[in-house]
């Protein structure tokens, strides 16, 4: 029997489908064919946890370094694109500044001033679209710190983002990618090579260089920025979207702001920003019930394992005080664990904060409805919000 004619719930799900509202269809997945053979994405898609993370373990049996990794196409090989030994070698140089203490110490203070620096001149509108006013220019801000790049600005390093995020997208979506992707990567690569060249400032991006070729460091800076920049946008937009759309909750968390950490891993739970990893079989193999070939596309659904109610009771509510919500996979896991998730965590909850003390009555536009949006990449294309009040 075909792969296909074994999984006739996969054979009837369509990528828009999973690009406009997934949870459903990825629910039949995980409860009826948790690795399924879809035809539209030419591989097979696992949605329940236990599977999700055998996957995203074994780099041996499940690997990153295939050509059609999407990334790699766009930006060349990285620690995003690579297994083993070479995984290892281009991403060690990038570890000490984003571990939990350092992040901390190194970038709480800029995310505090960036964050209040941004929401000042909104305050007195008393509406605005904070995707773009607000998420996007703050982690951009971020992540050009983080990297120190010389010679950039937040809006040139944006547009680089949004076209290669472009490029990524079409290129998993089985398009062909626009030339704006390449050009936008060689600019950055021409920003990375003049901060290396500056060895009168110390930088992320000139330490990794005593250890990697200017090639190399270009690579990972790119998905250290793709990543940091996507990653914190959508948990900004994610977050306080599922918050204003459950004014409970968001009552919850105004009485007692110890549960903020709740509401952004409650978030991440239910809408992840980036809502599937690619891997491809390196040997035949059984998942599951999944006969498995040689050189398949496994893609792993952070979007369906993290509502498995295996795991989650109650997988689709909103719960800001879910005990176990910790547990989801929005920054995947294994060796390819996002390097930038505390970073990530910290501007989000920052952010959150600044916005609930400092936009009074903050709520969503009914005019301008919003929800996440996306087949890799999941967060609405706008967040436009009303506030209370002047000044």
């Amino acid at each position: 029997m075909s792969a296909a004619a074994a999984c006739p719930l996969g054979a009837a799900t369509t990528l828009a489908e999973l690009t406009e509202d997934p949870h459903p269809r990825l629910a039949l997945l995980r409860a009826h064919e948790p690795v399924s053979w879809l035809p539209e994405l030419n591989g097979w898609l696992v949605t329940r946890r236990d599977l999700a993370i055998r996957v995203m373990r074994d780099a041996v049996t499940f690997t990153v370094d295939d050509p059609r990794f999407s990334t790699a196409r766009v930006v060349g090989p990285s620690m995003l694109s690579l297994d083993g030994e070479r995984h290892t070698h281009h991403r060690e140089p990038f570890t000490a500044p984003f571990r939990h203490r350092e992040v901390r110490e190194g970038f709480s203070d800029f995310i505090e001033q960036e964050t209040d620096r941004l929401i000042t001149p909104l305050v007195p509108a008393g509406a605005a679209e904070l995707r773009r006013a607000f998420a996007g220019p703050l982690a951009v801000a971020v992540m050009t710190e983080a990297l120190g790049l010389a010679g950039t600005t937040t809006d040139t390093v944006l547009a680089w983002y949004d076209a290669i995020v472009r490029a990524v997208a079409d290129l998993t979506g089985g398009h062909p990618a626009g030339a704006d992707g390449g050009a936008a990567y060689a600019a950055l690569r021409s920003a990375v090579e003049a901060t290396v060249a500056d060895r009168d400032t110390a930088s992320l991006l000139g330490s990794a260089a005593g250890r990697l070729t200017v090639p190399e460091v270009a690579s990972n800076a790119a998905v250290l920025m793709f990543g940091g920049i996507e990653t914190t946008e959508a948990m900004i937009t994610n977050a306080l979207l599922h918050l204003l759309n459950h004014p409970g909750q968001l009552a919850r968390v105004r009485a007692d702001p110890a549960l903020l950490d709740g509401a952004v891993e409650e978030s991440l739970r239910l809408e992840p920003g980036a809502a599937v990893v690619d891997r491809y079989a390196t040997r035949d193999t059984v998942l599951g019930s999944a006969a498995i070939g040689r050189g398949d596309l496994v893609s792993v659904s952070l979007t369906g394992a993290n509502r498995d109610p295996e795991v989650f009771p109650d997988p689709d509510r909103f719960d800001v005080g879910r005990a176990n919500a910790r547990l989801q996979l929005a920054f995947a896991h294994g060796p390819h664990h996002c390097i930038g998730a505390h970073l990530a965590r910290l501007e989000t909850r920052t952010a959150l904060r600044h916005l609930l003390e400092r936009l009074p009555g903050l709520r969503l536009n009914p005019d301008r409805p919003s929800a996440p949006y996306g087949l890799v990449f999941r967060k609405p294309a706008e967040l436009s919000v009303r506030w209370d009040g002047h000044g």
